[in-house]
């Protein structure tokens, strides 16, 4: 992975800390370029600073430097809000704080790092102003928490080098052994025909990530990929002198798609795929049978990880609220949320439908299950909702095993 790597598949590092405790100059020393504007005027971090990178041995990273928790500016509430829904998307915290100061901001960061089992690392930092002081040096010890003792305005190579040794101890396992998308469900030499729909939102000239993420697994576990339209997908399947191991389709064709592939080939969806890899499939399938529960009035979320402008038939905006429509026969109160805009008042929806979550690291993605599930609120994706609708859903989980 490089540069290019997509923010959903880098290891997020957030950056927290009180304001001017040195957290964009840690950024600026770990990234080693001026990421962020570094000020003495506290609250100079406003909106989380994003910055992709690759962090050798680490590989591809998102760092993310908040705003201080205990920001007093007149925005400092806001500032605070968006800072605390980075908790959600963090792999990794790393808690920048003073040799001299332990406060109750310190105590709330580790304490929400614990409550959702998210790794953290004390980063004291400003030691060339003076050293740890004992009862800074006893509360680390309380916390039980690894540590390392840096200046991030000097010796910017020894700094970087003595944060990301510590970082490599620390890391979850789970990031150097990732979820599958479609390595587990393929063997080497298997054909695998992916069919991926030419519309007005495909990005001109490239594909979009979840089939960009599914061939490169293909072409990692040494399997052949064919790419082709729904049209062609017969005249394919036929040519092949091998039988097909796996079809993989864009869920917008898949009802074409069912009827275009012999009841003998496996075949599932990108956003399918995706909500095994980066959510809770079981979850979604156990929620996806409130649709026909639904009654006059109710409200449903749509949720999408991206932001864009939506053009002709969206697949969020438009098939599916009309999808859901036509099932029902009942006025459904449709929302929408973008990005990071998760609303954080889910109590008034009855079912909440998520888009593939490409652009989310798992982590995020995992956390926003979770409200839904702590408030006993089905959520799904648009990929089972789909195959649900379009009466494929038992076929397209056949490839993971589940019972019919």
């Amino acid at each position: 992975m490089h540069l290019t790597t997509p923010k959903g598949f880098r290891l997020h590092i957030a950056i927290f800390g009180r304001t001017n405790v040195g957290k964009s100059s840690l950024l600026n020393c770990l990234t080693q370029q001026e990421t962020a504007i570094v000020s003495e005027q506290p609250g100079t971090t406003t909106d989380p600073v994003e910055k992709p990178m690759e962090l050798l041995p680490i590989g591809p990273v998102l760092f993310i430097d908040t705003a201080g928790l205990d920001d007093l500016g007149p925005l400092g509430k806001l500032r605070v809000d968006k800072t605390l829904k980075v908790f959600d998307r963090a792999d990794v915290i790393l808690l920048v704080v003073e040799p001299n100061q332990w406060t109750e901001y310190e105590r709330f960061i580790v304490q929400e790092a614990q409550k959702r089992n998210t790794p953290l690392l004390l980063v004291v930092n400003k030691i060339d102003i003076q050293p740890t002081t004992d009862s800074v040096k006893k509360k680390i010890i309380e916390s039980r928490l690894p540590f390392v003792e840096v200046c991030s305005t000097k010796a910017g190579w020894q700094t970087t080098e003595t944060v990301k040794n510590k970082l490599i101890e620390i890391l979850p396992e789970s990031f150097f052994t990732p979820p599958p998308i479609i390595s587990d469900l393929i063997e080497e030499g298997d054909w695998v025909v992916l069919v991926i729909p030419v519309d007005k939102e495909a990005p001109k000239g490239r594909i979009i990530l979840p089939q960009q993420a599914v061939l490169r697994e293909i072409l990692d576990r040494r399997a052949h990929a064919v790419v082709t339209s729904e049209k062609k997908l017969p005249r394919i399947l036929a040519s092949l002198t091998i039988k097909a191991k796996l079809v993989v389709t864009d869920s917008q064709v898949l009802e074409e798609v069912l009827h275009a592939t012999p009841p003998d080939i496996p075949l599932t969806s990108f956003s399918i795929l995706f909500a095994r890899c980066k959510g809770d499939l079981d979850y979604f399938v156990q929620s996806v049978s409130t649709v026909d529960t639904l009654e006059e009035g109710n409200r449903v979320l749509i949720a999408e990880a991206c932001t864009h402008h939506p053009i002709g038939d969206d697949i969020g905006r438009k098939k599916i609220p009309r999808w859901l429509q036509e099932r029902t026969g009942k006025h459904i109160i449709f929302d929408w949320c973008t990005g990071k805009d998760f609303p954080d008042h889910l109590v008034d929806y009855q079912l909440i439908i998520h888009c593939g979550a490409c652009m989310f690291n798992r982590k995020e993605m995992l956390a926003r299950i979770y409200k839904a599930k702590s408030l006993g609120i089905p959520m799904t994706n648009y990929g089972v909702l789909i195959a649900f609708l379009k009466r494929g859903l038992s076929r397209a989980l056949e490839v993971f095993s589940f019972q019919k």
